[in-house]
């Protein structure tokens, strides 16, 4: 779950909790909702749409007013779909994608190894190959080749027929590599990687995030750029008469797969974003793409239709080829359409996952360790890096470590002397600018990301020399103070806790980044039963009763990581108060009502 920054330390923290078994701090996530003024507008809210205060209180602490709410609550494309022509340059790559179709040529299409590569590289596939194009697509290796476009899979593109290069999520800063090709065959560049600078290669560059471009969708994945070029692909076609004897693409069926990049990209989902994936997701709900369906099956996916299911079991599956295995096992999956090789390729995925959580897991151990040592010296951010990690786990393993300790952190594998690696942010500090800045100061080699996520590479002979820099860098983007805490939506009783509940806030959803699911709080309970189930006992399910003997079922996962569950496991059933998220899930076709919980505090911590 992402965390917010720590509010300033006259704000009241909620149910008075500073330390919680989690070491957190509880405050609200948005001052709106200990607002008297918040409080007028949901009531009125309420009686509108026939909804709880609750639900509607959290409606307007996102910003969600009255006439705002029906459409965040039931999200449409045709009310957020802007004309894709208002990206710089599409209207020169559509001109450009319209001659390539009406001349039936071949295509050749790199993208990146990531989620957002893979699924932005299928959609072009798909959609290209269903107007006639024959198309040619390379993922790059991220041993062997390294991130973005190179030379030698150009080439071998280029041999293989290729009339046009296009670059899916990758190819904003690789001039050196662009450049030499520009007067050989066109190039189309669709990315979302923020710029190095205002020079760009030699290309058609369509990318929200470039300087010259005012678009305002900075927030789209690589996915949702492709989309957008599709959209106005589709439509100059239309005016050519092409689709008079063709079928025209549903790029609707599609949004599967821009869904998935948006989530795992952990893009904002907001505006056009949040339709995007709510559509998405309905998509692929009704299992459409046999790969997918597939995977969720092997991966054993009651619900594929979700975020959760998205960020937590397919996305990984799709990653961990490109991680530590063939780059390409993912794109083929997507593109799959027969069941013997799409189930072969979800077998091996799932397999590759396994191993990858085992070599995961080592290098954890051993980066908590650096981390915390820097954290003891008074450190902003954390730089950890090894020349026995492997260079595709250390982006998940950056990721676990801003969990834990709530700052940027740097995690790189070093081999002859080069260190590269991935990098991870929390709100309020933008680990991106910071590599572009490190990168035009020479500090490192290679670099580019967001606000968010980056990569980075480096002599290992420089890095007290990035250190510096990077501590200056997040001393001037600080604004105060940080500790690590847990943003809480709002306080409720247990006996309000009920499935039509649950089902409102279910239509807050999808969750994610810029729209994070609900953390409630329930005070002074106790666990009255507490057991560790699963295969490995490593969930623990509590019975939570409050004073008045209302009971409600709570599920831990991954129990072992979770320093509060000591807690619910203490016999003395001492009161607690317990934060956590409130859902209906299905078990063996049953609706049971169920809180999640987060985090867990004795009451007066």
């Amino acid at each position: 779950m992402q965390e917010d920054t720590a509010p300033p330390p006259a704000r009241n923290h909620v149910l008075d909790v500073t330390h919680s078994g989690q070491g957190k701090a509880w405050v609200w996530r948005h001052e709106a909702m200990d607002d008297a003024l918040t409080e007028r507008v949901s009531f009125a809210m309420a009686q509108k749409l026939g909804l709880s205060e609750l639900t509607c209180r959290l409606l307007t602490s996102r910003g969600i007013g009255i006439d705002a709410a029906e459409t965040f609550l039931s999200p449409r494309l045709r009310d957020t779909m802007p004309d894709p022509l208002c990206l710089r340059d599409m209207d020169r790559a559509v001109a450009c994608l319209t001659d390539i179709v009406l001349q039936q040529q071949n295509v050749g299409i790199l993208g990146d190894y990531d989620v957002d590569g893979g699924c932005g590289t299928a959609l072009l596939t798909e959609t290209l190959s269903e107007l006639g194009c024959q198309v040619h697509t390379h993922i790059p290796d991220r041993i062997a080749e390294g991130y973005g476009p190179n030379a030698p899979a150009i080439e071998g593109l280029l041999a293989k027929g290729a009339a046009t290069i296009i670059c899916v999520d990758c190819g904003t800063a690789a001039m050196e590599v662009l450049d030499p090709f520009s007067g050989r065959v066109p190039m189309i560049v669709l990315d979302h990687h923020k710029p190095d600078g205002a020079r760009l290669p030699q290309a058609i560059i369509v990318n929200p995030n470039r300087l010259d471009c005012d678009s305002q969708l900075g927030t789209l994945c690589a996915a949702g750029v492709v989309l957008m070029t599709l959209i106005a692909l589709s439509r100059s076609l239309a005016a050519a008469g092409f689709f008079e004897t063709r079928r025209r693409p549903d790029l609707m069926s599609k949004l599967d797969l821009v869904a998935l990049a948006t989530i795992c990209d952990v893009m904002p989902l907001q505006g056009l974003n949040r339709a995007l994936v709510a559509q998405g997701l309905k998509v692929m709900a009704q299992g459409r793409r046999l790969g997918l369906s597939t995977l969720a099956s092997v991966a054993g996916v009651d619900t594929p239709g979700s975020a959760t299911a998205c960020g937590f079991f397919l996305g990984p599956r799709i990653n961990a080829g490109g991680r530590i295995a063939r780059a390409d096992l993912g794109l083929k999956l997507l593109l799959s359409q027969d069941v013997h090789e799409a189930r072969t390729l979800a077998t091996e995925l799932d397999d590759i996952n396994a191993r990858r959580r085992d070599v995961e897991s080592a290098i954890l151990t051993a980066a908590e360790a650096q981390a915390e040592a820097q954290i003891a010296a008074g450190a902003r951010f954390i730089f950890v890096h090894d020349p026995s990690w492997h260079p595709g786990i250390v982006g998940i393993v950056a990721g676990r470590l801003k969990e834990r300790f709530n700052c940027p952190v740097f995690v790189g594998a070093e081999k002859d002397g080069v260190i590269k690696g991935s990098a991870r942010s929390v709100p309020g500090l933008d680990v991106g600018l910071a590599v572009i800045n490190a990168r035009q100061k020479n500090l490192l080699t290679t670099g580019g990301g967001h606000a968010m996520a980056a990569g980075f590479g480096l002599p290992a002979s420089q890095v007290e020399d990035l250190r510096a820099f990077l501590d200056a860098a997040f001393t001037a983007q600080a604004s105060q103070p940080r500790e690590a805490v847990m943003p809480i939506d709002a306080v409720m009783t247990l006996r309000g806790a009920h499935a039509a509940l649950a089902h409102e806030i279910a239509r807050l959803a999808p969750f994610g980044a810029g729209n994070d699911e609900p953390v409630l709080a329930i005070p002074r309970l106790r666990c009255v039963k507490c057991d560790r189930i699963g295969r490995d006992g490593n969930t623990l399910r509590v019975i939570m009763q409050d004073e008045f003997s209302n009971r409600l079922k709570g599920l831990v996962f991954r129990a072992a990581d979770k320093a509060f569950c000591a807690l619910l496991e203490d016999r003395s059933m001492k009161p607690l108060h317990i934060a956590g998220h409130l859902k209906c899930d299905m078990w063996q076709g049953q609706e049971n009502l169920t809180f999640f919980i987060c985090d867990a505090a004795p009451v007066g911590a």
